[in-house]
């Protein structure tokens, strides 16, 4: 470490400023990473996103500066592990289902159009892995004893929610105060939908919905221990000074739902919808009570909008209309004959990609045209309107049907049901706050299942975020995170073996 400052001392001397400053930049965030592979991983969240931004203004490269990020932190954590002579891998529920989904979408790539193409997708997915290792790994270090593993889920907590506050900021930027931006982003005459650095609107609706829930969920967590009146054990407590937990709760839960809204994009709207229900459902540990106020915020949400549409509010009118065109022009069946016009342009394209996904999958059933390559079998199966491959079937899952056969689909599904299965245990066993989290999870992951029926989100580093909220659920599975007092409700301890 030492030799590695005095290097960036030469650097900041000898050349000129704005290189010095990006390799200074690199070599703090090296001295970092090797200090504790965690500060790495919050570096990867915290410029992740940037990846779409970064290929515009330099063109495309084969790793982002999130993926650097991300391969140093893996590269120190891995360093460290040997040079202690311990590296483990954590024994969770989370490794067979993902284990199993590996596996098959690397056989689909036996014959598949692009090798190279799969093996990208299939990186993503061995990187999910690693991240959820790495944080458990760091959990269950010999000098992280209790309370070590509350403080890896508060850093890793901080680290999402200031990552996802700071794209939510500049989304809110781009919708009301620049002022300009790309005229096909234009909405009610002169605003410009929220895109963050994804330079999608949708990709950046469906990533705050997972930020956004997140906070939400600790938002929610807090407020009822603090009502609750909750005090010392695994109250609120844990979770001092509370002043800037509530504080930090309540700017990403306002700002990133804002950003969701001003993103326009249905998908996300509609994902945040049933996030939303989600968390109204299990804001109570019963669930006919939560059915009830479930039932009441949809009533208040679509009586709102309805009225404010019938009065002539501008904002609800434009929402209500967006969201019933939608489907006015949503038609299932052979949309090669179908009349295409600017009104329906966008949800005929997508419903021609659906149309090339089940040609691909009924050719190719049990194996798929592999694993990444939807892109590269789509000019055998376009339609004569679109000839133009989008780079996937905007529907997750007949994308991956198209791509790794029924068995992947399937696969997917597993470690999905899963996660969910455990997110549902862990919030019924969980105290407040702690709930909260869970339940945003768990909300999180019910958006991200909705938005996937009209898009694909593992985009532009937004995997390495799940990476990182699947590996704080896996937290949940050891003792003492907020669990209730009889023992024989409490999660067995998360086993580590060799």
């Amino acid at each position: 470490l030492y030799l590695l400052a005095a290097a960036l001392a030469l650097l900041i001397v000898r050349l000129p400023l704005p290189t010095a400053a990006v390799l200074v930049g690199a070599g703090v965030a090296i001295i970092f990473a090797l200090i504790n592979p965690l500060f790495g991983l919050g570096l990867a969240l915290l410029i992740g996103p940037f990846g779409a931004l970064e290929a515009i203004v330099f063109g495309p490269t084969l790793l982002d500066s999130g993926q650097m990020a991300l391969m140093l932190t893996f590269a120190a954590w891995i360093g460290t592990g040997l040079a202690r002579r311990r590296l483990l891998i954590p024994r969770t529920n989370f490794n067979v289902p993902w284990l199993l989904f590996v596996l098959v979408a690397a056989l689909s790539l036996l014959d598949a159009y692009s090798v190279s193409l799969g093996l990208v997708e299939l990186l993503k997915w061995l990187e999910i892995g690693l991240i959820v290792w790495l944080i458990l790994d760091m959990a269950s270090a010999p000098d992280r004893r209790p309370p070590g593993y509350r403080a890896v889920m508060r850093l890793t907590l901080v680290m999402l929610l200031l990552a996802g506050l700071v794209q939510a900021l500049i989304g809110i930027w781009q919708f009301g105060l620049r002022g300009d931006g790309p005229e096909h982003f234009l909405v009610l005459g002169r605003f410009y939908r929220a895109y963050g650095t994804f330079e999608q609107p949708n990709p950046f609706g469906g990533y705050m919905n997972l930020i956004a829930f997140l906070a939400l969920g600790l938002l929610l967590g807090l407020l009822v221990a603090w009502l609750s009146g909750r005090r010392g054990g695994q109250g609120l407590d844990f979770w001092r000074p509370r002043g800037l937990w509530f504080g930090l709760a309540l700017v990403v839960s306002v700002a990133g739902s804002l950003a969701v809204i001003l993103s326009w994009s249905r998908g996300a709207w509609l994902g945040f919808l049933a996030g939303a229900a989600i968390l109204a459902l299990f804001s109570t540990r019963r669930i006919a009570l939560g059915m009830v106020v479930m039932m009441g915020a949809l009533v208040l949400a679509v009586g709102g909008l309805t009225l404010g549409a019938a009065v002539g509010f501008g904002p609800a009118q434009a929402v209500t209309d967006r969201l019933s065109g939608f489907r006015e022009e949503f038609t299932l069946g052979d949309v090669r004959g179908v009349d295409i016009n600017d009104a329906n342009y966008s949800v005929i394209e997508r419903l021609a990609h659906w149309q090339a996904a089940t040609d691909m999958a009924r050719d190719n059933l049990w194996t798929g045209v592999g694993f990444g390559n939807y892109g590269a079998a789509y000019s055998d199966y376009d339609l004569i309107n679109f000839p133009d491959a989008l780079g996937h079937a905007h529907n997750y899952y007949l994308n991956l049907l198209s791509e790794v056969g029924l068995p992947g689909l399937l696969a997917y599904g597993l470690f999905w049901l899963v996660l969910v299965g455990q997110s549902i245990r862990f919030a019924q066993r969980a105290a407040w706050p702690e709930r909260g989290i869970v339940v945003g999870l768990l909300a999180a992951w019910t958006a991200l299942a909705v938005h996937h029926l009209v898009d694909k989100l593992y985009v532009n580093n937004i995997y390495v975020h799940l990476g990182v909220m699947i590996g704080l659920l896996q937290l949940f599975a050891w003792p003492g995170f907020g669990v209730e007092s009889d023992r024989s409700r409490i999660e067995k301890p998360l086993k580590v073996g060799d």
